[in-house]
């Protein structure tokens, strides 16, 4: 393998939408040669930033099993967040890692920087791109890298499996997962 990634899954659902886009974004960066590791972030009650200032050590301070995915995000090479849209944004407890695991980033060595990767938001109806926005303002403001596709990493469905038939959203995860790829292996 020529790289790793890490995959955020921020659904509490454990093989809903969320996950089953996730998944195939995974199925394609292994046909590419890059290892993944699918983390559910549902598997754990994430806590709100609470601004201590005592995450300079390069961990965070509050000890709810973050620091487990800090770890883990620290040692590969791209990092990708996909969530459920929930009125309209991304699910408060996706914010509250993202926040976190940049706050840590930020206070310590800057692990985040030149990661590659992106957010993918999935939803019913609507949100998305307010969705991909916020998402987005955690990987500017850390120094990574977010390639593009043929569209917004945006999935539409509803029920369990209806993500997979949007053959448009799908078409754009897939793309985005060949071109993190083609960066991680052109940056090692």
């Amino acid at each position: 393998m020529t790289g790793r990634v890490v995959l955020l899954c921020g659904s509490p659902r454990l093989e809903g939408n969320t996950a089953q886009v996730l998944g195939e974004c995974a199925k394609v960066l292994e046909r590419e040669g890059i290892e993944t590791e699918t983390i559910l972030l549902a598997e754990n009650r994430i806590l709100s930033c609470t601004a201590c200032g005592l995450c300079t050590g390069g961990e965070c301070a509050l000890d709810d099993g973050l620091n487990d995915i800090i770890r883990r995000i620290r040692e590969a090479d791209g990092f990708i967040v996909g969530t459920p849209v929930y009125f309209g944004t991304a699910r408060g407890d996706v914010m509250s890692a993202l926040q976190r695991i940049g706050m840590v980033s930020m206070s310590s060595d800057s692990f985040l920087s030149r990661k590659v990767g992106g957010p993918i938001a999935v939803a019913r109806r609507g949100g998305h791109t307010a969705t991909l926005q916020e998402m987005l303002m955690f990987y500017l403001i850390n120094d990574m890298i977010v390639p593009g596709s043929t569209y917004w990493n945006m999935v539409f469905g509803r029920t369990p499996g209806e993500a997979l038939n949007d053959e448009e959203g799908m078409k754009t995860i897939r793309r985005f997962a060949e071109n993190v790829a083609f960066l991680i292996k052109r940056l090692r």
